[in-house]
C-alpha cells in the first residue's frame, strides 16, 4: 500500500500529470467556497450575537481572524514546497510555491486591513508598532520578497533556489506573530481559540469564524490550482506535452466552428 501510495505521489509530482488534476478538481473547490463563503457571511452578519464589549464592529472578525491564520498557513506550506523543490529538485514543488506566494501576500493585506478597521474603534487608533501587528507586517515584505525575487531573476531555477531560501529563512517570523502576545506586552488581545485550551467565545461565534476559514481555505486551493496550471505552461511550453496540448484544443476550436457551419 505505501509502495503505491509513493508511486502516486510521484506520478502526480510531474507536471504533465498534474495539470489535467488540478482542472478536473478545480469547479469542485469553486462550488465549496461559494457554498462556504455564502453561510460564513450569513452567520457572521446575522445570526451572531453582538458582542457586549465591543458592539457590532466586532463582526470584522470573522474577516480579520481567519485571514491572519491563512496568511501564516500559507507562508508555511509554501516554505514546506521550497525545501521540497530545493531537496528534491522537485519542479512543481517549486510551481506551487510561486503559486502561493500572491494569495498568501493578499491574505496578510486584508489581516492588516481589517485590523486597522477593528483598532480604531477598540483602541483609537488605525495602526501601533505592536508586537503582532509589526511582525504580521513583516510576513507581508517577506511575500513581496518572495515574489520581486522570482520577477527578478530571469532563470527559473535560480529564481526558485534564492525565493525559496527567503521562504525557508522567514519560517522563523511565523512563531513569533503567533506567540508574541504572550512574550510581549501589547494591545493586541491573547488568541480566543487554541488547540491547548478552551474556546474563549460562544458556540456559534466560534462555529462562524471556522466555517470562514474554511471558505478561505477553498479559495486558497482553488486560486493556487488556477495559478499553478499557467505557471505550468509557461515554463513546460517548450516540451511536447504542452505543444500537443494546444494543438488539440486548436483542433477542437476548428470541429467545434466547422459543425456550425
Amino acid at each position: 500500500m505505501a509502495l503505491k501510495d509513493s508511486i502516486a505521489w510521484y506520478h502526480f509530482s510531474a507536471p504533465k500529470n498534474f495539470y489535467p488534476l488540478a482542472g478536473k478538481v478545480i469547479p469542485w473547490f469553486w462550488g465549496l467556497t461559494i457554498a462556504l463563503l455564502l453561510v460564513g457571511l450569513y452567520l457572521s452578519f446575522f445570526v451572531a450575537p453582538t458582542d457586549y464589549k465591543q458592539g457590532e464592529s466586532y463582526r470584522i472578525i470573522y474577516i480579520h481572524v481567519p485571514a491572519a491564520w491563512m496568511s501564516m498557513l500559507i507562508y508555511l506550506v509554501m516554505a514546506i514546497y521550497a525545501i521540497i523543490g530545493l531537496a528534491w529538485k522537485v519542479r512543481l514543488a517549486d510551481m506551487m510555491a510561486s503559486a502561493l506566494a500572491p494569495t498568501g501576500a493578499m491574505f496578510t493585506f486584508l489581516a492588516l486591513w481589517t485590523g486597522a478597521f477593528w483598532g480604531k474603534p477598540t483602541w483609537g487608533t488605525y495602526w501601533v508598532w505592536d508586537a503582532r501587528l509589526t511582525s504580521e507586517l513583516i510576513l507581508l515584505f517577506l511575500y513581496i520578497g518572495f515574489i520581486s525575487l522570482q520577477s527578478a531573476i530571469d532563470d527559473p531555477r535560480r529564481a526558485a533556489k534564492a525565493s525559496g531560501l527567503l521562504a525557508i529563512v522567514g519560517v522563523i517570523n511565523l512563531p513569533i506573530i503567533y506567540f508574541s502576545v504572550q512574550w510581549w506586552n501589547t494591545l493586541h488581545q491573547g488568541a480566543s481559540v487554541s488547540p491547548t485550551m478552551a474556546p474563549k467565545m460562544a458556540t456559534i461565534m466560534l462555529t462562524t469564524m471556522l466555517i470562514m476559514t474554511f471558505a478561505f481555505w477553498m479559495y486558497t486551493i482553488v486560486i493556487v490550482l488556477m495559478r499553478v496550471r499557467r505557471i505550468i505552461l509557461e515554463r513546460e511550453r517548450q516540451t511536447s506535452w504542452v505543444m500537443e496540448l494546444f494543438g488539440a484544443e486548436a483542433s477542437g476550436e476548428k470541429d467545434e466552428k466547422g459543425e456550425r457551419k
